[in-house]
C-alpha cells in the first residue's frame, strides 16, 4: 500500500481539492490527516517503514516534518497543498496538486541530497538571521478561523514592518567559519531559494540537489543595499564584494554574536547561538 498524508489546513487544502488527488494517485493509497504540528513526523515513522511511499499533500512545513520522521529509505512524493511549495516547485513538479499527483503516479525516482542543522534535516534551505525573523513574524500574524494561514498581503506587510523595525539596517552579527563576517545566512540545498509568488529567488543559483550545500551571507547590509540584493536575487547573480559566498560544501560552521532565529523548510526553530550545517548526500528518493 500507499499513504498520503494530508495537512488539511494548509492553504491550498480543501475538501473538493483533496479529493481530486485521492483520484489521481494510485488506488491502494491510504490518506491520514494531520491535526497538530508533529503529527506529520509520528505519520512518517510509522509508515516509511511498511508502504512501497508516502505522499505528501501540504506545505513546506509538514514536507519538513515528513522528512525528520523517516525511518527508512522510501519514496516520497510532495503535492503542493500550501501558499507557495517551495519543494514541489524546485524539483520542477506543476504548481496544480492534481496535475502534480497524476505525475508522481508514474513519476520516475531521482535521488537528491539533504541538509541537516543541527540536527533538523531540511530540503531546500536553510537561514540564521533576517529571513528567519521573517518567518518567526509571518507565524506571529496566527491563523484565520478555518486554521489556514492569512494571505500574501498580511505576509508582505509584516516583512515591511520587520524592515523598518531596524531602519533598514542588518550589521555584521555572525561569523562563517572560514569566510569572514556578515550580517545573515543564507543556505541552499536547490535553487530557487525560495519564491515570491511565481518568481523564483536565486540567492544561490549554482546551489543542486545533487550536491553539497551552498552558502551566501551578505555582509553589512543598509537601507540602499536591499534593493540590489532584491535585484541579485531575481536574476541569481549574488556579488562576490557583496556577501560571502560558499559552494557545494560538506560542511558550513557560524557562530552568531547573540542568539539569533533560524530557520529549515520555512520553520522556525529557535534562537541559536552555533550552527552546524551539513551535507548529507543522496540521502532522500523523491518521485518526479
Amino acid at each position: 500500500m500507499r499513504a498520503l498524508i494530508v495537512n488539511p489546513f494548509a492553504s491550498g487544502v480543501s475538501e473538493a481539492r483533496l479529493a481530486a488527488v485521492q483520484a489521481a494517485l494510485p488506488g491502494d493509497t491510504e490518506t491520514f490527516l494531520t491535526q497538530a504540528r508533529g503529527d506529520a513526523t509520528e505519520l512518517a515513522a510509522e509508515w516509511s517503514t511498511q508502504a512501497e511511499a508516502i505522499y505528501v499533500f501540504s506545505g513546506d512545513g509538514t514536507y519538513n516534518e515528513v522528512l525528520n520522521g523517516l525511518r527508512a529509505d522510501v519514496p516520497l512524493g510532495f503535492v503542493p497543498g500550501g501558499g507557495t511549495s517551495v519543494l514541489p516547485r524546485a524539483l520542477g513538479l506543476p504548481r496544480d496538486p492534481v496535475r502534480a499527483a497524476e505525475r508522481i503516479r508514474f513519476g520516475a525516482p531521482r535521488r537528491i541530497s539533504l541538509g541537516r542543522l543541527n540536527g533538523r534535516l531540511f530540503a531546500f534551505n536553510a537561514g540564521i538571521g533576517l529571513d528567519a525573523e521573517l518567518v518567526r513574524r509571518v507565524d506571529e500574524l496566527g491563523r484565520r478561523d478555518d486554521g489556514k494561514r492569512p494571505g500574501d498581503l498580511a505576509f508582505g506587510m509584516a516583512i515591511a514592518r520587520a524592515l523598518a523595525g531596524r531602519r533598514f539596517r542588518y550589521p555584521e552579527s555572525l561569523e562563517v567559519e572560514g569566510l569572514g563576517r556578515a550580517a545573515f545566512a543564507l543556505v541552499a540545498n536547490c535553487s530557487p531559494y525560495t519564491y515570491a509568488g511565481r518568481v523564483g529567488l536565486r540567492f544561490a543559483p549554482n546551489a543542486s540537489f545533487e550536491g553539497g550545500l551552498d552558502v551566501v551571507a551578505p555582509v553589512d547590509v543598509r537601507a540602499a543595499r536591499i534593493p540590489r540584493l532584491a535585484v541579485q536575487a531575481v536574476r541569481g547573480r549574488p556579488h562576490a564584494g557583496f556577501a560571502l559566498l560558499g559552494h557545494d560544501l560538506d560542511r558550513i560552521v557560524i557562530r552568531c554574536d547573540a542568539p539569533l532565529p533560524a530557520q529549515v523548510d520555512g520553520e522556525d526553530i529557535g534562537d541559536i547561538e552555533e550552527a552546524e550545517l551539513v551535507a548529507e548526500r543522496d540521502r532522500l528518493t523523491v518521485l518526479v
